[in-house]
């Protein structure tokens, strides 16, 4: 099977944030208000309601100053450490790409989070049981046969959907042709074992607010942690599991109604 993948040429994009509404109205996720950074209104950061949104930055080059937008979102790795940290395969990958996720399977560890080296997943306090929540890369569109919501909806064209060694050689070939313009390099390609998602830029991606990594797969961290620190984890989400439990039941116990002529046990 062909490996799906996503070029993002932050060249084009224009901030419109049509990609992060797109997203929110396919998956039924609730809106979200900006926040004030002191100078310009800035979106959402990723949330468990926000799986994708445009950063802005203003970038200075030599006495000009521009800006610059880049849209964030699970970068569905080659090699996720995310899936290599989960001790219980909440997480896995699939073959056509998509990193997805099982909340049934899922104990609220957060060694996802810990082990992304894009600080990609998001936990849902408002839950009882807190849950993960990240793009999906709408696994399930692509299961019928449609692109991702986002990169359908995108006015500009800055999001091309497709198989990713196919994009690769694009965004290569966008790179040959108008070298003046790119930085001379396809972030995502080999970073961390490599990424569905791939990135274009004017500017250095670390300028862009993306870490700087080798081409080495980033579950190594995540192998340790999972090793080490999966006993403790699983032996203090049982105690909690076992108190939220104990006080549900209570609340349970306490809230049912007194028979006629019983007298309430105090």
């Amino acid at each position: 099977m062909n490996k799906y993948g996503m070029l993002i040429d932050a060249t084009i994009c224009v901030g419109c944030r049509g990609c992060s509404v797109a997203c929110k109205q396919w998956n039924d996720l609730p809106g979200s208000k900006t926040r004030n950074t002191g100078t310009y209104q800035n979106p959402p950061d990723l949330s468990a309601y926000t799986w994708t949104n445009i950063e802005y930055r203003e970038i200075e080059t030599g006495d000009q100053v521009a800006w610059a937008f880049l849209k964030r979102a699970c970068m569905h790795c080659e090699h996720p450490a995310c899936v290599s940290a989960c001790p219980v395969q909440a997480l896995h990958k699939l073959d056509s790409g998509p990193v997805v996720y099982d909340a049934h399977k899922c104990i609220g560890c957060r060694y996802c989070m810990v082990a992304c080296p894009f600080g990609i997943p998001k936990i849902d306090f408002n839950k009882l049981l807190p849950e993960i929540n990240k793009c999906t890369f709408c696994a399930d569109r692509l299961d019928s046969g449609l692109p991702p919501a986002c990169a359908k909806t995108c006015p500009a064209g800055a999001i091309r959907f497709g198989e990713r060694d196919k994009l690769i050689a694009e965004a290569e070939a966008r790179i040959a042709k108008n070298p003046a313009k790119y930085v001379n390099h396809v972030y995502g390609k080999k970073e961390a074992g490599g990424t569905s998602i791939l990135y274009l830029s004017a500017v250095p991606f670390d300028r862009l607010g993306l870490p700087t990594l080798g081409p080495e797969p980033v579950p190594t961290l995540s192998e340790q942690v999972a090793i080490y620190g999966t006993p403790t984890a699983l032996a203090t989400v049982a105690a909690v599991l076992g108190g939220v439990y104990w006080i549900t039941k209570r609340r349970i116990e306490l809230a049912k109604p007194v028979a006629h002529g019983e007298k309430e046990k105090k």
